[in-house]
């Protein structure tokens, strides 16, 4: 195999998955660097821009044109295939119209990096939950852990937040966690920060590469985060595996699934599985498990909170996405309308 393609995560499992497209004649390369729609790949030559050819951009539609991380079959300077990924971090796009948006291809490992002193459980919920949906192995990152008042409360409450999640406390500081960091990357694995901006993403890859490589901004006085990386771009670590820098996102509106949700709430879920009925809201069922341990202080009410609403954000992109679902719903929002009237003509 080639050293080149290696650096950047090529092995035997890829090649494998590209035969038909070296049959075809193409030539495989990994995007590295995506930048307001321009792309840079790595080939066996080397790192060079490419575009995307003009039936790939025709047929492949939004979700499916290539992203940092990706791997794709080159002709010359133009991108003619996307290799079937096998993780992708989709995200809502931004607008009225549900569409998805790939954030990332063919991740390991998500970091989901927050900072420290203030964790926001909620918006980490989002994160892991998406992270889940992704395919990768997610992993809470808690960054500015010197900034910390209680470390040991903060990697608590971010335990809770992710269930079955591994926290590690990190500082670029003190170098803390740092070794615990890389230790997740081995030669051909790949990374991903994950996070609003000013959370201490590029500072963190910066102490991981050895060197100050990528702008760095603290978060502002009011708590929000500082736009410092305004690209993707994928990373080689002198120690081997790889590590995908991404702009910090305002908001992350989530494309995922119920499992994926379970899986980021699995101490609701493993309590919904006890309840007496298998269709259970946990609103007013008798013998409902999850508010039974709402009741006896197990379950705290803001995590039931948080679940119930990305349950009906979930829900309502369902609707949004399956032409049954939205006829179902006319039809209801139909009937409650002729009674409505009925009701009002009788008066």
């Amino acid at each position: 195999m080639n050293a080149a393609l290696e650096r950047f995560g090529w092995n035997t499992r890829w090649e494998e998955a590209f035969a038909p497209l070296a049959a075809d004649g193409l030539e495989p390369a990994r995007v590295v660097v995506q930048q307001r729609g321009v792309l840079t790949v790595a080939a066996a030559g080397g790192e060079r821009p490419a575009e995307v050819g003009g039936r790939l951009f025709r047929d492949a539609g939004s979700g499916g044109l290539p992203v940092a991380g990706d791997w794709v079959g080159l002709r010359g300077g133009r991108i003619e295939a996307v290799v079937p990924r096998r993780t992708s971090f989709v995200r809502r796009a931004a607008g009225e119209d549900a569409a998805a948006q790939v954030v990332a291809a063919n991740v390991d490992v998500a970091l989901v990096v927050a900072a420290l002193p203030d964790l926001n459980a909620r918006r980490l919920e989002r994160y892991v939950t998406a992270a889940w949906d992704s395919g990768a192995t997610p992993v809470v990152v808690l960054a500015k852990a010197d900034l910390a008042d209680d470390l040991g409360d903060a990697v608590l409450a971010a335990e809770r937040a992710a269930p079955g999640v591994d926290v590690i406390a990190t500082s670029v500081v003190s170098g803390a966690g740092l070794d615990e960091l890389g230790s997740l990357l081995a030669p051909d694995r790949t990374g991903a920060l994950l996070g609003i901006s000013g959370a201490g993403k590029s500072s963190l890859l910066n102490r991981l590469l050895g060197e100050e490589r990528l702008a760095t901004a603290a978060i502002r006085a009011d708590g929000r985060g500082r736009h410092t990386t305004t690209h993707r771009e994928l990373v080689p670590l002198p120690a081997g595996g790889l590590v995908l820098d991404t702009p910090g996102m305002r908001e992350l509106g989530l494309w995922a699934d119920d499992e994926s949700l379970d899986a980021a709430f699995e101490d609701v879920a493993g309590l919904a599985a006890a309840c007496r009925f298998t269709d259970c809201a946990h609103e007013t069922e008798p013998g409902c498990a999850v508010l039974g341990a709402l009741d006896d202080g197990g379950l705290a009410a803001e995590r039931l909170a948080a679940y119930r609403k990305l349950g009906r954000e979930l829900a309502h992109l369902e609707r949004r996405n399956d032409p049954r679902l939205q006829a179902e719903q006319r039809r209801y929002w139909k009937k409650i309308h002729v009674e409505y009237r009925r009701t009002t003509r009788n008066r």
